[in-house]
């Protein structure tokens, strides 16, 4: 579980449920009751704690494979990874690694603060369900909220400027995709929106920033917010995110998220989503180069 913190460690992560074949770290299977709760007590820990978002959504994440694992082999909470990459410390560089299926964690430590969030990938299908005890999940629901209510809020000319001319099957900077960022910004500049939309367009990040803990998240959206004139939102696809192929961007002079629709896997009739947040300056803590 105590691994080097080195480019190739921590790149291994991945959206599908491919096990140790493309993650690092210690299986959540192989771990007893009281370690099992001690590892999770390190990723509250960490992450912030806003309901449906921080570790209130990873959890739920976990549950979402343990749903998938009632109808399909291979899923299951057992099947996620924690590593630490580095030694844990107040001095120094390490990062909490861990991740399955639909989750990529990646909180990079420097000098006893977080130097990065990104990169952060979540996806979940089905998009949302009712456990055997009649409670309802829906993990990533102010996410999709988010993004709806931000391209909502466009006026028809603002919806031409967004529109991608690209299609997407799934996101553009996900696993093995490090530094590849475009070239140049597409899509419609936040700095021409009014001030209402400009604040949808902060609070549709913020499910994603969420995810580390609560005073690293309002540090993180703070630069955001001061960075909204140079930031670009666009789409593909539909503005309903209900169907294959729907996507969402922004893109700023740090922040990266994207948001698409994919049909589903395993519940072939429904669509699933898989989202990715990265940083331009800051994945995994400035450490690599890509």
């Amino acid at each position: 579980m105590l691994l080097d913190f080195t480019q190739a460690n921590a790149t291994a992560w991945s959206n599908l449920p491919c096990g140790s074949t493309c993650r690092v770290g210690i299986e959540f299977s192989s771990l007893s009751d009281e370690q099992l709760t001690a590892a999770k007590a390190v990723i509250e820990a960490a992450t912030g704690t806003g309901s449906g978002s921080g570790y209130d959504q990873i959890s739920q994440i976990l549950k979402a494979d343990d749903y998938l694992g009632e109808t399909a082999s291979g899923y299951g909470s057992g099947n996620y990874y924690l590593a630490f990459l580095g030694t844990p410390s107040t001095t120094g560089t390490w990062q909490l690694h861990f991740g399955g299926h639909h989750l990529a964690l990646n909180l990079t430590y420097k000098d006893g603060e977080v130097e990065g969030t990104t990169p952060f990938f979540v996806g979940v299908e089905p998009t949302s369900w009712t456990g055997d005890d009649g409670t309802s999940y829906a993990p990533l629901s102010g996410m999709y909220d988010g993004m709806k209510a931000m391209v909502d809020s466009l006026t028809d000319d603002e919806l031409t400027e967004a529109k991608l001319s690209e299609s997407f099957s799934d996101v553009l900077l996900g696993p093995d995709d490090d530094g590849d960022f475009p070239e140049t910004k597409e899509g419609l500049k936040v700095g021409e929106l009014t001030d209402d939309q400009q604040a949808l367009v902060l609070a549709a990040m913020k499910p994603w920033v969420d995810v580390a803990d609560d005073t690293t998240a309002a540090s993180v959206l703070s630069t955001y917010k001061s960075e909204l004139d140079d930031t670009y939102i666009s789409y593909s696809g539909s503005t309903d995110l209900r169907a294959q192929g729907d996507y969402v961007r922004i893109d700023g002079p740090g922040v990266w998220i994207e948001f698409v629709c994919q049909d589903g896997v395993v519940y072939t009739s429904k669509i699933h989503y898989h989202t990715v947040y990265r940083d331009h300056t800051t994945d995994y803590g400035r450490e690599f180069s890509f």
